[in-house]
């Protein structure tokens, strides 16, 4: 087997919201009847039930009359929506943000994300990741040939912060790590760092000149009055070793128009920018006007989804804890939980399959997030609300079928 395809094997894909279609199911066998019952897809937000900010389809559609203007952006986006969204977001985020140096519009954060870390990564490179983290992440600093180092986070048994071992992050950077690369808040634990986790991260990456790209995809959807403490705010990194990448697919529910944003160092937004032009050119021209309605949502409209969320989520994981033997930490900010199972018998990920074909019911296996986490699933509860507490019962049914 050659190295390209040793490569391409390492992104298997069957597990990644939407492809549970090539899962191959002929090794499951099923204990008991199909459980009845609405399907459920928490691998991902169902924006039928919490559509898209209002707005936000007039400004795609002013987008399409423009025409070719807006069509044919530069590569790293139309400079009137830069300019416009690096306020917003320097506002929100309290940094400096110059819209013709700092800011590049991406196809999603996916997108964003692919494009930094390919800015950044050379072959044989050291990259600190968190255990467990965004399931892309550890597939391509593979792809990108670089080397792994796993940083711990003990988020079951913290209850301020999301359990970073410091300790082990300074090692490793120590140890050569070029970059280190985090979700905040976390996907798929959903904990928030403290303001002194992210200080000690600010800290260390200065000391050890190590680059640092931060995913703050969910950092707009907070709850329980918890604070967040923004990377980009702490001036004691060098801004020229920091990416910060946002968007809004999430809590907004904009996901279809695939928008992403990068800002940070001028040095890797360049880069970003080249890569970009032969990757895929620009963020479609059209969609980057839907861009106008982030941050400028109807009074009022934000608190109420926040509030929504949390309503879903205090009723999942008062659920979730009856069922004999789970633990799990309640969101802190985003629409995601990560549950720990009890002992089964069988595999997580056969679980996860049973689990899709007997109740209707699909998360997304534990082990996507890191190796270690054989006994976890995550599932992101922006959901219908009544079908999401349905399928939780389901879910304790399935469990009880394959409980060891």
């Amino acid at each position: 087997m050659d190295s390209v395809e040793k490569k391409f094997l390492k992104l298997g894909a069957e597990n990644a919201p939407g492809q549970e279609g090539q899962q191959n199911n002929d090794v499951i066998s099923l204990i008991g009847d199909k459980i009845p019952g609405r399907p459920v897809d928490f691998s991902h937000g169902d924006v039928d039930a919490f559509q898209p900010a209002p707005g936000a389809l007039d400004n795609f559609v002013e987008g399409v009359q423009i025409g070719g203007k807006q069509a044919y952006t530069e590569y790293r986006g139309s400079k009137e929506i830069r300019e416009i969204t690096a306020g917003k977001l320097a506002a929100f985020t309290d940094s400096k943000i110059d819209p013709e140096k700092n800011l590049i519009i991406t196809p999603g954060t996916q997108g964003a994300l692919f494009l930094a870390m390919g800015s950044v990564i050379s072959r044989n490179d050291k990259v600190a990741i968190v255990a467990p983290d965004y399931f892309a992440n550890r597939k391509l600093v593979e792809f990108f040939e670089g080397e792994v180092v796993y940083i711990s986070m003990d988020y079951l048994n913290f209850t301020s912060g999301a359990g970073l071992d410091l300790r082990q992050l300074e090692e490793a950077f120590k140890s050569g790590v070029k970059l280190f690369l985090f979700s905040n808040p976390n996907n798929p634990a959903g904990v928030i760092y403290s303001p002194d986790e992210i200080k000690e991260i600010a800290r260390l990456a200065q000391d050890y000149d190590v680059q640092v790209i931060v995913d703050q995809l969910y950092s707009r959807q907070v709850f329980d009055g918890h604070s967040y403490t923004h990377l980009a705010a702490q001036n004691i990194l060098n801004p020229e070793n920091l990416i910060t990448i946002m968007g809004p697919s999430k809590t907004e529910s904009l996901s279809g128009y695939r928008l992403g944003v990068a800002f940070g160092s001028s040095k890797i937004i360049n880069r970003m920018e080249k890569l970009q032009a032969i990757v895929s050119l620009r963020a479609g021209g059209y969609n980057q006007a839907v861009l106008k309605s982030w941050f400028h949502e109807p009074e009022g409209w934000m608190a109420q989804r926040i509030a929504q969320h949390q309503a879903i989520r205090d009723d999942l994981v008062t659920k979730l804890r009856l069922i004999q033997g789970f633990q799990v930490r309640a969101t802190e900010a985003g629409s995601y939980l990560f549950p720990k199972v009890p002992e089964l018998t069988v595999t997580i990920e056969e679980f996860v399959k049973i689990l899709r074909i007997q109740a209707g019911v699909i998360v997304t296996p534990g082990t996507e997030f890191g190796p270690a986490f054989t006994d976890s699933f995550r599932m992101n509860f922006s959901q219908d609300h009544s079908a999401a507490v349905d399928a939780i019962e389901r879910i304790g049914k399935v469990v009880e079928g394959y409980r060891k």
